[in-house]
This record gives C-alpha cells, structure tokens and sequence, in this order.
C-alpha cells in the first residue's frame, strides 16, 4: 500500500525526477485533500479489481452514506483531462512558491550555522536541522509550543533504530503552507528560541 499524499501523478507536489510505480500487488491512494477539499473525504485508489471491489463495499459499510460530492467533482475531473493538469499547472506552482517563500524567510532569521535546511524535494513540509543543538529538540518543540508555534520533533519519525542517533534529536518537521505573514512571525519566534538555547547552553 502506498500512501501517495504528495507524489505523482497527483497531486504532483514533487520537486526532483520522479516516476510512478504501478504492479497489481501495489494499492495506491490519493487524495484529494491537496486541491484545497480536504472535507469532501475522497480520495482516488488504483488497485486490482478485487481490491477495489474489497474497498468499495467497506467504505459502503464503514461510511454508510459516503458523501457524493468529492467522487462527482473527481469523475468530471479526470473526464476534462484536467486533474493532471491542475496538479502540473496549479498545485505544483503554489506548493513551490510557498516552500522558497519559507526558505528565504528562515534564512533572513537563521544562519546555516544555526539551522540546516534538508533539500525540499516535495510534500508540504521542510525538514530543518539545528546541528549541534545544546537542547533536544522535544524541549525546543515544548518552547515554540509555549509561545504558539507548533513544529513537530524530528524524533518521532525514527522509529527503531538499533542504536541511538543524536540527528534524531536535532530535527524538526516545519509545515511550510500557512501564508508568509505567519510564516515568517513563526519563524523569528524560532530563531529567538534557538538563540536562547545557545545563550544558556
């Protein structure tokens, strides 16, 4: 099962060389959250004619009375040929725009001495790295959070791990799609929090 929340073909929000995967073992979901209809709980699953059948009659179950409108917007969609489109066209353009929007922003307040930046391959998130950080970043997260800023702790998202890893405790997960003007508040509140973990070593 793949969870295709960001890749190709939709919504595309993909920023390096990628190419879909596709054998009849593969059930592929996506949704269509990232065409701003989060609410309308529908999404697309490409899978074997068994599975599809599987899934249709659990979510006639689960659901009861599955909401028409996401599946009617979806099937003109595809029939207009422009989901592809859109997600080229559109999603792809804005999700883009707001991630240099944001790497600019972080580096107006930070230096790459105090905050490395992972390379934004895609997906609504950036990955930052505060090498060396004299706190963890589960304190830092409890700081930003005490203030109104909400980052999630690099930590969670390294589960098993043989041995301990100190980058686990210096990265956070930064979602990069509020408007610049909050962007760039949560940012300064970051950059002053950084500089206080430092300061008091």
């Amino acid at each position: 099962m793949i969870d295709n929340a960001y890749g190709v073909p939709f919504p595309g929000i993909i920023f390096s060389e990628a190419r879909p995967l596709w054998n009849p073992n593969i059930i592929l979901c996506m949704s269509l959250s990232k065409l701003g209809l989060p609410g309308s709980r529908c999404g697309i699953i490409i899978a074997n004619d068994k599975t599809i059948t599987a899934i249709a009659n659990m979510n006639g179950i689960i659901s009861l009375a599955p909401g028409g409108m996401g599946p009617a917007m979806m099937c003109e969609m595809i029939k207009r040929n422009d989901l592809l489109r859109l997600s080229e066209t559109v999603i792809k353009p804005f999700y883009y725009q707001r991630v240099q929007q944001t790497i600019a922003i972080i580096r107006h307040y930070l230096s790459e001495e105090r905050c490395l930046i992972h390379k934004p391959e895609g997906a609504i998130f950036l990955w930052l790295w505060f090498k060396d950080l004299p706190i963890t970043t589960e304190l830092l997260y409890q700081r930003l959070k005490a203030r109104g800023v909400l980052m999630v702790p690099g930590h969670y998202f390294f589960p098993g791990l043989d041995k301990p890893w100190p980058h686990t405790h210096q990265c956070m997960r930064m979602n990069y799609v509020p408007e610049p003007d909050k962007i760039e508040a949560g940012v300064k509140i970051l950059a002053e929090e950084i500089e206080r973990a430092w300061r008091e070593g």
